[in-house]
């Protein structure tokens, strides 16, 4: 009877040895998920907002050489489009940055399909 108590005891041990394992591994993809998207957010907010200085840089001294080319024919109608095209550009950009914001992938997309595979084989066993 001592050995049949010892080797239950010895399955269960085994099983919770598993178990622990399993929460193991699923908390480190968990934790290198979040440092991936971590790092990808900082690196693409860095990227972004050096490419909207530059770019924005770019279009005020762009503006301001077309207003001095043109003014002493057509200064008005010159800072009329250069408004409009920076307008539509803003629209443009705001509509592509709630674009991505809708389609974005769901966090922890990797993790959960992991817990998703590990629950079916729990389930079919």
């Amino acid at each position: 009877m001592a050995e049949k108590s010892k080797g239950l005891l010895d399955s269960l041990a085994a099983f919770a040895s598993t178990l622990v394992d399993v929460v193991y591994t699923r908390l480190e993809l968990l934790s290198t998920d979040l440092e991936e998207d971590r790092e990808r957010l900082f690196s693409l907010v860095a990227l972004y907002l050096a490419a909207m200085f530059f770019f924005a840089v770019g279009l005020v001294l762009a503006a301001i050489f077309l207003v001095v080319a043109f003014w002493e024919t057509h200064r008005l109608v010159a800072l009329g489009l250069l408004a409009g095209l920076f307008l539509l550009a803003g629209a443009l950009a705001g509509g592509f940055a709630i674009h991505m914001t809708k389609t974005k992938p769901k966090l922890f997309s990797a993790s959960l399909l992991e817990l998703l595979k590990d629950k079916e084989k729990l389930d079919s066993d």
